[in-house]
């Protein structure tokens, strides 16, 4: 056996091959070693995820570098150290969809920018009057389909909303149809 090879059997075992929940427990304690492992394993994947929602470098970047942050800021509170993985890969996700929202133009270009006669006093009371009808439907709903239509407006994870509300992430999506279609009937035809 070569030197390298009995290195590699009889030495410590290498952070990169230290289980998660191992890493975890060390980098608690302030372990530099720890840290390097962790990002070693984990950064490519958050890489991955960040760029997969559409985002630039730079706010890739961004996505990334506050995954981490918010690792370091929960770690003591991370409930299953083995599962650290999962935790960044939804954690880069959730700050990558919220990346993306805030860097969407609104209306985007090329969209169809709204007609000077919707900027009339006319216009502007149309759209306002529309606007409280919608909001006058909405509070005729039940308690959980107003939370959760407000919810969507603020936020369209279906994650976040899951957890906001206490619900199954398989019942968010029926319940916000149902909930959709109960104000649409309040609205009416004519809207």
């Amino acid at each position: 056996m070569s030197p390298r090879a009995s290195e590699r059997t009889c030495g410590p075992p290498r952070a990169e091959a230290a289980p998660p929940e191992e890493l975890v427990g060390r980098a608690r304690g302030g372990d530099g070693d720890a840290w390097a492992a962790l990002t070693r394993r984990y950064t490519g994947m958050l890489w991955a995820i960040a760029r997969s929602h559409g985002l630039s470098q730079s706010d890739a970047a961004d996505v990334v570098q506050t995954a981490w942050l918010r690792l370091v800021e929960r770690l003591d509170a991370l409930r299953d150290p083995r599962r650290v993985g999962a935790w960044l890969a939804v954690t880069t996700a959730r700050e990558a969809e919220r990346a993306r929202l805030r860097s969407v133009q609104w209306p985007p270009d090329g969209a169809v920018r709204p007609a000077a006669a919707e900027r009339t006093p006319e216009g502007v009371w149309t759209a306002r009057e529309r606007l409280r009808r919608v909001a006058g439907a909405l509070e005729e709903l039940p308690e959980r389909c107003r939370r959760l239509l407000r919810l969507f407006a603020a936020s369209p994870s279906y994650a976040d909303a899951a957890a906001a509300l206490g619900m199954p992430v398989g019942s968010i999506g029926p319940t916000r149809a149902r909930c959709l279609s109960a104000l649409r009937q309040r609205l009416g035809d004519d809207f």
